[in-house]
C-alpha cells in the first residue's frame, strides 16, 4: 500500500473489537455465516468446542486456527458478500461503534495521520468497517486461500505478539515514526503493539490493561466493554 501522500509520518493504530466496536466480530460473523447456510445449530456447538479446547490447555493461537477451519471449502467471494451484508445490518444499530474511539479515529484522520486497523479478525468482517471508516491500512489475520476458496488453514493469526510484529514491519516499510504515533487498545493482549508507540491509549475498563496503563502513565479513554468469558475464547 502506498502512503506517500502524507505530509507527516505519524500513524494511529486501532484495535477493533472492544476498542472501535462493541462486538467480537469473528464470532458475530460466524453466527451470521452459519445461519445464512441454514446451519445455525453449529454455532453453539463450535463455541462449546472452543471452551473444551481452553479447558484442555489449548492456547489462543490454537483456538484461532480452529475458528478458521469453519470456512474450509467456502469461496472467498461468498464470504466477502456475507461480510458486507453482516456489516450493513450491524453498523446501523445504536452502540455498535464506540463513540469515544471513533472520535479519536476521525481526529487522527483529519490531522493527516496514517490510520491503521489491527485485528485478529479477518477481511470478511473488517474490510467493510475499514471502508466505512476510511482507514488507510488493515492489518489482520489472513487465512490461506487456494483457487479462490478458503482452505481452513491459517499460518500466523494476528493476535498478541503478531500484532506488534505487523506494526513494526509497516513502520519500517513506510518509514512511519512510531515515537510520534498513537495506539489504542482495550485488552492486555494489545499491550505488545501499544508499547511500540510514543502515545498509547487504553480504551474501556479491562482491569489488567488499566493496571498496566496506571503503572506507565498511559491515558485512558472512556468506552469499550467489560470482558466476559463469552468474548475471551479468542481475543482480537
Amino acid at each position: 500500500m502506498t502512503l506517500t501522500r502524507y505530509a507527516t509520518r505519524a500513524a494511529a493504530f486501532f484495535d477493533v473489537d472492544g476498542t472501535l466496536v462493541n462486538a467480537t466480530t469473528m464470532f458475530e460473523f460466524l453466527a451470521h455465516h452459519l445461519d445464512a447456510r441454514g446451519r445455525p445449530e453449529e454455532y453453539p456447538a463450535f463455541r462449546n468446542r472452543l471452551d473444551d479446547m481452553a479447558r484442555a490447555g489449548a492456547d489462543r493461537s490454537q483456538r484461532c486456527r480452529a475458528y478458521y477451519e469453519m470456512y474450509e471449502g467456502v469461496p472467498v467471494s461468498s464470504v466477502a458478500e456475507e461480510g458486507a451484508r453482516w456489516f450493513a445490518g450491524r453498523a446501523g444499530r445504536p452502540g455498535f461503534l464506540i463513540e469515544s474511539a471513533l472520535a479519536e479515529f476521525r481526529s487522527h484522520a483529519a490531522a493527516g495521520h496514517v490510520t491503521v486497523l489491527v485485528s485478529g479478525s479477518f477481511g470478511a468482517c473488517l474490510n467493510p468497517l475499514a471502508e466505512h471508516l476510511g482507514a488507510d491500512v488493515l492489518l489482520c489475520s489472513r487465512p490461506e486461500v487456494r483457487a479462490g476458496v478458503f482452505t481452513g488453514v491459517i499460518d500466523t493469526p494476528m493476535i498478541g505478539a503478531a500484532k506488534a510484529d505487523a506494526v513494526r514491519r509497516l513502520a519500517e516499510e513506510h518509514r512511519l515514526d512510531l515515537e510520534q504515533s498513537f495506539a489504542y487498545g482495550d485488552h492486555v493482549s494489545d499491550v505488545p503493539y501499544m508499547e511500540l508507540v510514543g502515545h498509547p491509549v487504553v480504551v474501556g475498563s479491562d482491569a489488567e490493561v488499566i493496571g498496566h496503563a496506571a503503572e506507565y502513565g498511559w491515558p485512558r479513554l472512556a468506552g469499550g466493554r467489560e470482558q466476559t468469558r463469552s468474548t475471551e475464547g479468542i481475543r482480537q
